[in-house]
């Protein structure tokens, strides 16, 4: 069956329930977290055209993601990307991944595009669009970012280490340097080693309590 992404618009609304649903059942599957919307939330983004929606030929609901905007447009976050579990292994995420990607440079052309994700999956799709890993000084310093990960299993993570790291990884795509694509295929390899030594380091940081300079010197003091 035909899935075709479409930017969002009103007459979408009557997927919210649905989309909401998805997105439940996608963090559970996880087992980390995709930041929890309201129902407001989703008809506002669908309204607005910051969303794009995957359907097949018959009206049946199978993806969706969303715009964030960030500092006044200075930053942008493609979020909440979901595929209902009945149109997943068809490629259908890399669709809808690339489908909100454009409609983002199209809206705020000058904007930084950031992500941040545990998925080796996510970190390829990313990437390949000419995503870079980042510190996570570079990602926007604003209350409202960082709340978006509060849902998150690994949030005491991120709060117990300040901000400057956790499980995921932090990525950045820059307009103004977008023709200096990130060789995945070449560090690969790389990202999902990065990605069990900060696991292994912050698991271990995790049973540390009452004493930061203990729980840093486990982090930084392993080699690497």
């Amino acid at each position: 069956m035909q899935v075709d992404v479409f930017v969002s618009n009103s007459s979408h609304l009557k997927y919210v329930g649905e989309i909401l649903e998805t997105i439940e059942t996608s963090a559970k599957a996880r087992g980390t977290g995709i930041a929890k919307r309201s129902v407001e939330y989703v008809e506002k983004k669908l309204k607005e055209e910051n969303a794009v929606i995957a359907l097949t030929s018959d009206g049946v609901f199978a993806g969706f993601s969303y715009i964030e905007v960030f500092q006044d447009g200075r930053f942008l976050v493609n979020s909440g990307l979901i595929v209902h579990p009945d149109f997943r292994n068809i490629g259908l995420a890399k669709k809808i991944k690339h489908a909100i990607f454009e409609r983002s440079k199209e809206l705020y052309p000058e904007a930084k595009i950031v992500s941040i994700t545990t998925s080796l999956i996510v970190l390829k799709l990313n990437t390949d669009l000419g995503y870079k890993p980042v510190t996570f000084s570079e990602l926007p310093q604003t209350e409202l970012f960082w709340n978006g990960c509060a849902t998150c299993v690994n949030y005491d993570v991120l709060t117990r280490t300040n901000r400057k790291m956790c499980l995921c990884t932090g990525l950045l795509y820059d307009p103004k340097h977008h023709e200096k694509k990130f060789d995945y295929s070449k560090k690969s390899k790389v990202l999902t080693r990065l990605k069990k030594i900060k696991e292994s380091i912050l698991l271990k940081a995790k049973k540390i309590k009452g004493n930061r300079d203990v729980m840093l010197l486990s982090i930084f003091g392993k080699k690497i």
